[in-house]
């Protein structure tokens, strides 16, 4: 037996984590693609279809009152709230990442001209330069309404960069191409100093590590819930709204779901108290209770214990990397520090997109970004540390050829 192997078989043993891998639908394969689409949830199938049949299929338009539907946004919300540091109450479920940064960012800005906070001076929009491409589309658009100028500036620029005249920060709190996390409660700290408005992107960071939204007085976050959070593809995003700060919350999509008496059919608009202001339409029932049922695989798990046992598993593919990869094959762009790392790992290599899918092929689902790397993310809940020293020996094989 090899050293890695061996290594990897005791790391498996003392895991505290590694019963949890039964809670999920899963091959013989290694399924290091949970930063793009997390597993099912071995549960869901059966949730669901008591959803199907009985509350659709027998209770009907009954179930908005009796099954709970018309409260699942803000349900479903406070069952995220801890795994991001957030009380009850701060976070409503719904819509899409995008529809959801578009409503925090134009809502932030609102909020930085209101008396007080710079008033009309603030007509600049800062955005992470090496953001999704999906943050720059809204905030690009959001300026545009807005009559902001954007601004792109890459994290480190952002203390730099801030002004008078910033109404709002659009910032990731871990990069999706080179899993670099970012310091959240320092760039909060400065934003807010300016007098603006910080809006994090929570996507790659949500369920796989502390993210400390109250603790860090984050005013305005956005994330997905298909990733580290298992809620299957195209379940609906959450919205953070900082508690002092929801009164004064402006949506630009004040939907009816948002009204304070929503069943009124009024003629004007007037906003429902707290988190409930960042609804829009009607819920999507079926996702949303399928993102609940996903949610119980967290039961007795803490987001804690989550990111030891991702910083390891880490390590630990960058260990057998350096073992087995020739050097120089493969060039690293995710940060060795433990506070600037997220949940995945980023290596760099001329034909990633051949490799990548010769790794698929073998087994081993990671992902290919253009123009060369190669995406590996863990998910603390179902990858031990066989899969990682198999994802590794086998990454050197296809790459000896």
């Amino acid at each position: 037996m090899s050293e890695p192997i061996a290594k990897a078989e005791k790391l498996d043993a003392a895991d505290e984590l590694a019963g949890l891998r039964d809670r999920f639908v899963l091959d013989e394969g290694v399924y290091l693609d949970g930063n793009s689409l997390g597993a099912l949830p071995a549960h869901v199938p059966d949730r669901i279809a008591d959803v199907v049949r009985r509350q659709w299929g027998e209770l009907r338009i009954r179930s908005w009152t009796e099954s709970g539907w018309w409260t699942a946004p803000e349900r479903i919300g406070d069952r995220i709230a801890p795994l991001v540091g957030a009380a009850p109450g701060r976070i409503v479920v719904g819509d899409s990442t995008s529809v959801n940064v578009f409503k925090a960012l134009v809502a932030a800005v609102r909020m930085a001209r209101e008396p007080g906070d710079g008033g009309s001076d603030r007509d600049e929009i800062l955005v992470d330069a090496t953001t999704f491409p999906t943050d720059g589309y809204i905030a690009g658009s959001a300026a545009r309404m807005t009559g902001c100028a954007l601004r792109p500036v890459t994290p480190a620029e952002v203390p730099g960069a801030l002004s008078s005249r910033t109404a709002a920060v659009l910032l990731n709190h871990v990069d999706y191409r080179t899993g670099r996390l970012y310091d959240l409660p320092s760039l909060t700290a400065a934003v807010h100093a300016a007098g603006a408005y910080a809006v994090w992107d929570l996507c790659h960071s949500a369920g796989a590590l502390p993210v400390g939204l109250d603790e860090h007085g984050v005013g305005l976050a956005v994330g997905c819930t298909y990733k580290y959070l298992n809620g299957g593809p195209g379940s609906p995003a959450f919205l953070y709204i900082r508690r002092d700060l929801q009164d004064r919350f402006d949506s630009p999509l004040p939907g009816w779901n948002s009204h304070a008496e929503p069943f009124g059919m009024r003629d004007a608009y007037e906003p429902a108290a707290g988190a409930l202001r960042g609804r829009v339409g009607t819920p999507d029932i079926l996702s949303l209770l399928v993102l609940e049922a996903a949610l119980d695989v967290w039961d007795g798990v803490t987001v804690e214990a989550v990111r030891a046992k991702s910083l390891a598993l880490t390590d630990f593919f960058l260990e057998c990397v350096a073992e087995y990869v020739p050097a120089g094959r493969v060039q690293c762009l995710t940060p060795v520090a433990h506070e600037e790392r997220g949940s995945q790992v980023a290596l760099r290599c001329p034909d990633a997109g051949d490799v990548m899918k010769r790794l698929i092929e073998r087994g081993v689902v990671g992902d290919f970004r253009h123009p060369d790397v190669l995406r590996f993310g863990f998910t603390p809940l179902y990858v031990g540390f066989r899969d990682v020293e198999r994802a590794a020996r086998v990454l050197a094989e296809v790459l000896l050829g």
